[in-house]
């Protein structure tokens, strides 16, 4: 477990055991999390979404008391998965992190509460897994736009090929969401 430049955002890689009948390794212990972040976990959500090359989902978070710490991982195939730091009082406040998970490396991500998460989805197909510590509260919910120019992210991918929900289309800026 490695964390970050992001205060409190880590990566996880688990130990893998492979042999002739293939792979195994565990996705989550709470025991084993817990005392390496040195927090108390309750995931109370687990949530999958299946989605094509291109596809670029995010930057989304929930605000306030319904905000959500994760634990995200790719099931299948490879993502660029991306967390921006939205805690004002943090030295991080407005950078972000990238990082490729795939099904290959394992890589996981525990995401703490105030900051925004996204992926782009950079094989044919990829399926994505995270748990999440408070329920989805839709009147809570929020999101950057992915193309913002204060945070200049890189998403590895031509962006006319890009391809966002309606909804991801018409997010705020970052200065718009400082406001």
């Amino acid at each position: 477990m490695t964390e970050t430049n992001l205060k409190g955002c880590f990566i996880i890689e688990p130990k893998v055991f492979l042999d002739e009948r293939g792979e195994f390794f565990e996705s989550f212990h709470k025991k084993k999390l817990e005392e390496a972040l040195g927090l108390s976990l309750n995931f109370v959500q687990d949530n999958q979404s299946t989605s094509r090359q291109g596809v670029l989902r995010g930057l989304h978070f929930q605000e306030g008391e319904h905000a959500q710490a994760k634990l995200v991982h790719v099931i299948k195939g490879e993502v660029l998965d991306v967390v921006v730091d939205l805690r004002p009082e943090s030295r991080t406040f407005g950078r972000h992190i990238s990082i490729e998970l795939s099904d290959t490396n394992r890589k996981q991500i525990f995401i703490p509460k105030g900051m925004a998460h996204g992926f782009l989805v950079k094989s044919a197909e990829a399926v994505f897994a995270y748990k999440c510590d408070a329920y989805y509260h839709q009147v809570s919910e929020s999101g950057i736009i992915y193309s913002d120019d204060t945070l200049n992210i890189d998403w590895e991918y031509p962006q006319d090929k890009i391809l966002l929900s309606e909804k991801d289309s018409k997010l705020a800026t970052f200065k718009e969401w400082c406001l």
